[in-house]
């Protein structure tokens, strides 16, 4: 998939979030990368090889105090080369932009990916 059709993907994902989430993002960019530096592999304890999706790399809006502000923005990075190796198929891979983006700003709402992993099981 050219990286036009996949960057439209990732803008629909985002866009078709609900509203009530869509008006508290604050101070975010999302951005499409190839693969992960080696660097943000190491930030997550992973290795060189191994598979990431997605990244959130900022303060969750949990943690920010009185004195947060003239900060960067957080940013999304979506990985487009591991989601096209995983997932052939453009409504696969448009399923799975669509689960990777809700997951990367779950984290910037402050939501863990353990707590994560028990909301998609369905555990309360």
């Amino acid at each position: 998939m050219d990286r036009e059709r996949f960057e439209r993907l990732v803008a629909r994902a985002v866009e078709d979030l609900p509203e009530e989430f869509l008006a508290r993002l604050q101070n975010i960019d999302v951005v499409i990368e190839d693969y992960p530096t080696s660097g943000q592999l190491r930030r997550v304890g992973l290795r060189h090889g191994q598979t990431l999706l997605g990244l959130y790399e900022g303060v969750p809006q949990t943690r920010r105090g009185g004195h947060y502000g003239l900060v960067p923005p957080d940013k999304i990075t979506i990985f487009q080369e591991p989601i096209e190796a995983g997932w052939r198929h453009d409504t696969d891979i448009s399923a799975e932009i669509q689960r990777v983006v809700k997951h990367e700003i779950a984290h910037h709402f402050g939501i863990s990916d353990a707590r994560l992993r028990q909301i998609e099981k369905g555990e309360n």
